[in-house]
């Protein structure tokens, strides 16, 4: 296998995985929280429990400006800090109860956006679809 080959259609993946998430993440978010808070959450609720740095990395942010978003978040009772029982120098960040509800809510339509994009698949493809997921998660991601 040509692995420049295999490099260059990852990179198209990529691109149209990027693209695919912003259509159907367009409009999702609740108008209190603006577009980079919405991305920390979103991370978070998908990552939970979460440190400040891992959150730092993963949104391409300054630590002081991760620390500046979570602080808004946690004002408006979205997130919230706790130290780690194992280590108590070590704290975690994760959605509040009302910030679970948010994030819900939004991958509820996003779900909605997703099923319409797959309707009309077999179920055959459904499962081919569910496999080429699965190998890429445990492979690649």
């Amino acid at each position: 296998m040509n692995k420049h080959s295999l490099f260059e259609q990852f990179i198209a993946f990529t691109a149209s995985v990027h693209q695919v998430k912003h259509e159907m993440t367009k409009g999702i978010k609740p108008e209190e929280i603006t577009p980079v808070q919405y991305g920390i959450l979103e991370y978070i609720a998908v990552s939970q429990p979460v440190t400040l740095s891992q959150i730092s990395d993963c949104q391409h942010m300054s630590m002081p400006n991760t620390s500046r978003e979570i602080r808004k978040l946690r004002e408006k009772g979205l997130c919230e800090k706790y130290m780690a029982e194992e280590d108590r120098r070590m704290q975690y960040i994760r959605l509040s109860r009302e910030g679970q509800t948010m994030m819900d809510e939004a991958f509820g339509r996003i779900e909605s956006r997703f099923l319409e994009r797959v309707k009309g698949f077999s179920e055959a493809e459904l499962e081919e679809i569910n496999a080429a997921l699965n190998l890429l998660q445990h492979k690649v991601f």
